[in-house]
C-alpha cells in the first residue's frame, strides 16, 4: 500500500469552504454557459451554432432532472448535508435556479439572434403566420393527412381525468368554447414522441415550423364546432434518477421496473409559454403539484433540445468542413492484421481524428479468427446500431467462449443496454451485470489467442465508450497492448467484476474503487516530496472533472509546496485556480470546440521538467470525483512503452496545454474567460486534423511533416 500524506489544511466551516471550493452544480451550469458561448463563436458555422445551443438545452434538460431533482429530493426529507462548498441543499437550489433562469433567457435570446442570421441564408425556423397562402394551405394538408391521425384530444373534466405526461413530454391545453350552447371546457393534446418535432415545407427556402404551432394553428380541425378561447404550450421534465436497492435479487426485473418509474417520477421543472390561457396555466400548475417545482414562462421556444434535428439540412456551406479520422497506418502496414501490429509494439490511437473502426475490427478479428478461444469486453454505452455487439454474438456463435460485462445503470442508456444484454445472452455470450451497488464504468477489451508459443493476451483500455456515433465526436484514446503484464492485470479486473474475486498484486494496472484513488494519491506525494527537496516536480491533466475533496486538497498541497500543476478540465472544477496563498500554481483551463474533449490522461514529472521522457504517464477511465473512485470500478493504465509515452505526452497533453482558440481559463475569482482568438493562437483540434495520425503510424511517422510542438512558444 502506498504511503500517503495528509492534506495540510482541512475546513468544516462553509465560509471557509466557499473559499477553498466552487460548489459542484454552480460549476457545471458555468461549464454548460461555456457550451452556450459555442453558439455565439461568430467564427463557427450558423447551422453548428445552432447546433451548439441545441446541446445546452439538453444538456440543462439532464441536469435538471437528476442534479436539482436530486437537491429537491434532499430538502424536501430535510436532508441538510453541505455540499463540498459548504452549502446545503436548499441554498444550493436557491443559488441553482437563479443561474437556470439566466441561461435560459440568453439560449431564447441567442435562438433569436440566430433565426434572423439563418433567415438571411434561406433557412427559415417561422410561424405559419409568416408564410404564404400557398404554404400555410400545404401545412393545413400535411396536419390533415400526417398529424391528425397521430394525436388524440383529451378532455379535462370530472369523468376525464387529467392524462399522464411522460417526462419530457410536451403538449398543448385549450379552452373551448361550444358554439351551439356556449358550454366550455379544456381539452389537452399531448404531441406524440414518435412525431416529428419540426415540419419541413417544401420548397428552395428550406423553412421549419414546430409541431406544437401547426397543432395551435389548425384546432379548428381537431374541434369542429368550437370555439378556441385560448391555448397554452407546456413541457414538463421529471425526477429521473433511478434509486436501486443493494440486496436486489433480480438486477434486470429491478431495473426493467425502475425505468418505468422514472417515466412517472415527481414534476421538477414546468415550462409555459407566455401566451399560456390563464385558466389552462392554472390547470396545468394544480396538476402537475408544482409547488416545490420550477416554473419557467418563456415568450420564446420552448425544448430547445430538438433544434438539432434542423441541422441535418443539407447545407455544407454552413457546417464545419467535412472531416475524415484516418485509419492507424501501424495496422495498415500488416495488412489489416490488428494482432500482428500490437504484438510488434503497443498502438496509442487518438479517436476522432483516427478511426474507431480499428477497434472495432480488433474485436471483429477476434470473432473470426480460428486462434481466438476467448473475448472479454464491457460495454457501458454501445449505441443503438452497435458493430461491437453484433460481432460478439458473431464470436459466441462461432462457438468461442464470449464474456459481457454489461451496465445497466448507464444512465439513460439502461433500457438499451437491458436490449443488448437480452440479444448477447440468446446468442450464447455469458452477460454479467456486475456489481449492485457500483457502476462499471472501465473500457476493456481482452482477447485469449492461441499462438506457436502458448497463449497470448491483447487488451485494449480506453477512456471511451466502445459507441460509434459519440466515437466519432467524443476526443478520447484507444490503448492496444500485448504485454503479459496488462493482460495478467486485465484477466483479474473481469475477475473481479464477475466473480467478486477482488484483485491481488496486480502488476500495472490500478482499479477502483481498490487502488486508483491511492496510486494518484502517491504520485502526487512524490511530486510534492521533490519540490520540497528542491527537485523539479510538475502534474499535468486531462480530466472531464475534478470534486473529490481529497485530490483537490492534496493538489492544493502541491501547490503550496511548489509543484507546477497545468489541469485541462472539461467540465465542473471544484478547485479554485490561481489563489495567493492557496493555488497560485494551479493554472486550470477548459477546452471546447468541434470535438467534446473526453479523453483522460494524467502526468507526473518525475523528477525532470515536463514534457519528459522520465515522466510518469497514465490514461485512465475516471475523471477525479468521489464516484469515481468509491463507487465505480475504474481502470488507471500506466504507459510504459516509450513511442507511446512520447505520443501521448509530447503531442496529445501538449496540444493540449498549448491550445488558445478553444480554451477557457479559470481565473481566480472563479469565472472562466476564453483565451485568445486569432493570430498568434493555436487549436488542438485543427492541429490534430491536420495531423490526424499521430499515434499508431510505425515507422511512418519520419516520412510526415508533422509540426513538432514546444512550451517555448506557449501563448498566455
Amino acid at each position: 500500500m502506498f504511503a500517503m500524506s495528509t492534506p495540510s489544511t482541512t475546513t468544516a466551516d462553509p465560509a471557509a469552504g466557499a473559499i477553498r471550493y466552487v460548489n459542484r452544480e454552480l460549476s457545471w451550469l458555468a461549464f454548460n454557459s461555456r457550451v452556450l458561448g459555442e453558439a455565439e463563436n461568430e467564427r463557427y458555422p450558423l447551422l453548428e451554432r445552432l447546433r451548439f445551443l441545441s446541446i445546452s438545452a439538453s444538456n440543462l434538460d439532464e441536469f435538471t432532472m437528476i442534479r436539482i431533482a436530486g437537491l429537491e429530493g434532499q430538502a424536501s426529507r430535510g436532508i441538510e448535508n453541505p455540499g463540498i462548498d459548504g452549502a446545503t441543499p436548499r441554498q444550493q437550489l436557491e443559488a441553482i435556479r437563479s443561474e437556470v433562469l439566466a441561461i435560459e433567457r440568453r439560449q431564447q435570446a441567442i435562438l433569436a439572434d440566430l433565426r434572423e442570421k439563418l433567415a438571411e441564408r434561406d433557412i427559415l425556423i417561422a410561424d405559419v403566420s409568416q408564410l404564404s397562402e400557398r404554404r400555410r394551405q400545404w401545412l393545413r394538408d400535411y396536419f390533415e393527412t400526417d398529424i391528425l391521425p397521430l394525436i388524440t384530444p383529451q378532455a379535462l373534466d370530472p369523468s376525464h381525468p387529467f392524462p399522464f405526461v411522460s417526462n419530457l413530454g410536451m403538449g398543448v391545453i385549450f379552452a373551448l368554447q361550444r358554439a351551439r350552447d356556449g358550454g366550455e371546457l379544456m381539452e389537452m393534446v399531448l404531441i406524440p414522441s414518435g412525431a416529428p418535432r419540426f415540419v419541413r415545407v417544401p420548397g428552395e427556402t428550406a423553412t421549419y415550423v414546430a409541431i406544437e404551432k401547426l397543432i395551435a394553428c389548425f384546432a379548428d380541425l381537431l374541434f369542429p364546432g368550437f370555439r378556441i378561447k385560448g391555448d397554452g404550450l407546456f413541457r414538463v421534465l421529471r425526477d429521473s434518477d433511478m434509486e436501486v436497492e443493494e440486496e436486489a435479487e433480480d438486477l434486470v426485473r429491478v431495473f426493467r421496473s425502475a425505468i418505468q418509474r422514472r417515466r412517472r417520477g415527481r414534476a421538477v421543472l414546468l415550462e409555459l409559454d407566455a401566451e399560456c390561457d390563464a385558466d389552462a396555466e392554472a390547470v396545468l400548475l394544480d396538476e402537475f403539484e408544482v409547488a416545490n417545482a420550477m416554473v419557467i414562462k418563456t415568450g420564446g421556444m420552448i425544448g430547445l433540445r430538438h433544434l438539432d434535428a434542423i441541422c441535418a439540412e443539407p447545407r455544407p456551406d454552413l457546417k464545419f468542413t467535412p472531416f475524415g479520422p484516418r485509419y492507424p497506418e501501424r495496422v495498415l502496414e500488416h495488412d489489416g492484421d490488428c494482432f500482428s501490429a500490437i504484438r510488434e509494439k503497443d498502438i496509442v490511437i487518438h479517436h476522432p481524428y483516427e478511426s474507431f473502426e480499428v477497434v472495432v475490427d480488433f474485436v471483429t478479428q477476434a470473432a473470426r479468427d480460428p486462434a481466438v478461444v476467448s473475448i472479454k469486453q464491457t460495454l457501458y454505452r454501445a449505441g443503438d446500431q452497435s458493430p461491437i455487439i453484433a460481432v460478439l454474438i458473431e464470436a459466441a456463435q462461432a462457438g468461442k467462449a464470449v464474456t459481457a460485462v454489461v451496465e445497466l445503470k448507464a444512465r439513460f442508456d439502461e433500457e438499451r443496454n437491458l436490449r443488448w444484454a437480452s440479444e448477447l445472452e440468446r446468442a450464447g455470450v455469458q452477460v454479467i451485470y456486475g456489481f449492485v451497488e457500483w457502476k462499471t464504468h472501465a473500457k476493456v477489451s481482452l482477447v485469449v489467442r492461441r499462438e506457436d508459443e502458448g497463449y497470448r493476451t491483447y487488451c485494449h483500455f480506453g477512456t471511451g465508450n466502445y459507441h460509434p456515433v459519440s466515437a466519432k465526436i467524443y476526443t478520447d484514446l484507444s490503448y492496444f497492448t500485448a504485454d503479459p503484464a496488462y493482460g495478467r492485470d486485465a484477466a483479474k479486473l473481469f475477475n473481479y467484476v464477475t466473480g467478486y474475486v477482488e484483485p491481488r498484486d496486480l502488476e500495472r494496472v490500478a482499479i477502483s474503487p481498490l487502488t486508483l484513488r491511492e496510486t494518484l494519491y502517491h504520485h502526487i506525494d512524490r511530486e510534492i516530496a521533490r519540490a520540497r527537496a528542491g527537485r523539479p516536480a510538475g502534474i499535468w491533466a486531462k480530466l472531464n472533472a475534478l470534486t473529490e475533496k481529497g485530490m483537490i486538497d492534496r493538489l492544493y498541497e502541491a501547490s503550496a509546496a511548489g509543484v507546477e500543476i497545468t489541469l485541462v478540465v472539461r467540465g465542473i472544477c471544484s478547485l479554485r485556480a490561481g489563489v495567493p496563498g492557496l493555488s497560485e500554481n494551479i493554472r486550470v483551463k477548459s477546452i471546447l470546440g468541434r470535438f467534446l474533449e473526453h479523453s483522460r490522461i494524467w502526468a507526473f514529472a518525475n523528477g525532470y521538467a515536463l514534457p519528459s521522457r522520465r515522466a510518469r504517464v497514465f490514461i485512465t477511465s475516471a475523471d477525479a470525483m468521489g464516484r469515481s473512485f468509491d463507487r465505480r470500478v475504474e481502470v488507471l493504465v500506466p504507459i510504459t512503452n516509450k513511442t507511446v509515452h512520447d505520443q501521448l505526452l509530447d503531442q496529445v497533453m501538449l496540444a493540449n496545454i498549448l491550445d488558445t482558440e478553444r480554451s477557457w481559463r479559470l481565473e481566480p475569482d472563479g469565472n472562466w474567460r476564453r483565451m485568445a482568438i486569432g493570430e498568434g493562437g493555436f487549436n488542438c483540434h485543427d492541429y490534430f486534423m491536420a495531423n490526424p495520425s499521430l499515434s499508431g503510424r510505425g515507422a511512418a511517422i519520419e516520412d510526415k511533416a508533422v509540426p513538432r510542438l514546444s512550451l517555448r512558444n506557449r501563448a498566455r
